[in-house]
């Protein structure tokens, strides 16, 4: 009888390749996380007031709204799109809110999802079936968005109040275990987005078609239904923003939004998914949005920086991110 022995591992074989495989795909997956959890313990050592209750849930209530953004522009990526409306839907869904909430609680919930919804859909039906490029489409998309809501506050001179003792305000300004219902609502999309991602033939097929579209299509994966669901449930997220936030503020605030979709992508990038698509995961985005609001609340503890530091500093951290997450598939292909 013998006995089967495993053969010896070299340097440069198969195995040690494999290892070093892993690991690259570890650092890149949960790089942003060790940097959060870094950032988060220095700034509990270096000030007093960064480990606070109060403070840690204002954190989670600025992170909920990009958070909301994020999730809908993850599967944009992993399907190898980007979304550039985002931050013009996220608005204009607040503002059409606002203006709702006068009219009823139906009414600042349907409309808002309803406009913001039918842009996406006409953004995902030109990308997918007419083949355009969806940096074109969605910027588009972002002067149509932008455009529409300055035509509805007569260029932003209209300032669409919530009435006091509207339902609407309970949204973002209500509480469930001490915690802002927003926050709640991240927690329960982001599970949802994971089973979505992991569990749905859905979700496999977003990532095959960001990783190798014209396979996806000789697999018979249906492609164009992918890309026209990842466009519209983006507008529809960036929309549900723009609701909490009008919520939160119990206004529609024409200014918000400018350059948040940059935002969101470095969120999304931060969190490990490939801008070229077919990798990523939806904890990871939750990540990136967390370490991009820390970066904000240490900022905004050192009293004598300027708050435009923090876009100083994510743009480094992104870059360097960027950077790693290229190498690091370069080792992970080898």
């Amino acid at each position: 009888m013998t006995t089967a022995t495993a053969p010896e591992v070299t340097p440069g074989t198969t195995g040690e390749r494999s290892s070093r495989a892993r690991v690259a795909h570890l650092v890149q997956r949960q790089g942003a996380l060790v940097i959060l959890v870094f950032a988060a313990v220095a700034a509990t050592v270096a000030f007093d007031s960064f480990g606070t209750q109060r403070n840690l849930t204002s954190i989670a209530v600025q992170a909920s709204f990009l958070a909301v953004v994020a999730l809908g522009m993850t599967f944009v990526i992993m399907g190898g799109g980007i979304d550039l409306s985002v931050g013009s839907v996220f608005a204009l869904g607040g503002v059409l809110a606002a203006w709702g909430s006068q009219h009823g609680l139906l009414v600042a919930l349907a409309l808002p999802l309803a406009v913001c919804g039918a842009i996406g859909l006409v953004q995902g039906l030109v990308i997918a079936r007419g083949g355009l490029p969806p940096f074109i489409v969605t910027l588009a998309g972002l002067l149509f968005a932008r455009g529409l809501l300055l035509l509805i506050t007569d260029e932003g001179s209209t300032t669409y109040k919530v009435p006091p003792g509207a339902a609407f305000r309970e949204i973002a300004q209500g509480k469930l275990l001490g915690l802002n219902y927003t926050v709640w609502v991240v927690i329960v999309l982001f599970l949802l987005g994971g089973l979505v991602l992991h569990r749905t033939s859905y979700g496999s097929t977003t990532l095959a078609v960001g990783g190798q579209e014209d396979a996806a299509q000789l697999m018979g994966l249906p492609v164009m239904r992918s890309k026209v669901i990842a466009y519209v449930t983006s507008s529809l997220l960036a929309a549900l923003g723009g609701i909490m936030i009008a919520s939160y503020t119990s206004s529609g605030v024409t200014i918000l939004g400018v350059g948040m979709e940059l935002e969101v992508i470095s969120a999304v990038v931060l969190g490990g998914t490939l801008l070229t698509g077919g990798a990523g995961t939806v904890l990871g985005t939750l990540v990136g949005v967390l370490l991009l609001q820390v970066i904000k609340n240490i900022i905004n503890q050192v009293g004598s920086l300027n708050s435009n530091w923090q876009a100083v500093v994510s743009g480094v951290i992104l870059l360097v991110v960027v950077t790693a997450q290229q190498w690091l598939a370069r080792v992970e292909r080898r």
